[in-house]
């Protein structure tokens, strides 16, 4: 990805999280904006949207964004000029959920096993520490 479409993805991010903040409310739902991806024509932009609620309505609200997609285009490309602005496309992000349920995973495994008694080491490592070739 070249460095333009780099810079013009972390603007629009910035100044989408900015928008929706202040002016797209939902109720009883936190939106973070964790991603926006340009196309390299700079034609297109996906925003991976994390939504956070406790209806579990994450579809509807990302369809609701989709619907008011032009009035937030409008609001942010008054905020970012460009010549040809991207046409601004959300996406359900889900990467939030997915990090908790591996981090949970993580908590419910079972304890190590019990450590070598002392005086005997491990047959798999050599006295310095490096494995041994099998």
């Amino acid at each position: 990805m070249s460095q333009r479409v780099l810079r013009v993805s972390e603007l629009l991010k910035r100044e989408l999280s900015m928008v929706l903040e202040r002016h797209y409310r939902m109720d009883n739902a936190i939106l973070t904006v964790h991603e926006v991806r340009a196309t390299p024509d700079l034609k297109q932009a996906f925003a991976y949207v994390g939504v956070i609620s406790t209806a579990g309505d994450d579809e509807a609200i990302i369809e609701k964004l989709n619907k008011k997609r032009s009035a937030i285009q409008k609001e942010v490309h008054k905020r970012i000029v460009m010549k040809n602005s991207p046409q601004i496309f959300f996406r359900l992000d889900r990467s939030v959920e997915k990090g908790v349920r591996i981090i949970n995973a993580i908590d419910n495994l079972p304890p190590p096993a019990d450590p070598l008694p002392e005086g005997e080491s491990d047959p798999v490592l050599k006295s310095d520490g490096l494995f041994r070739d099998k």
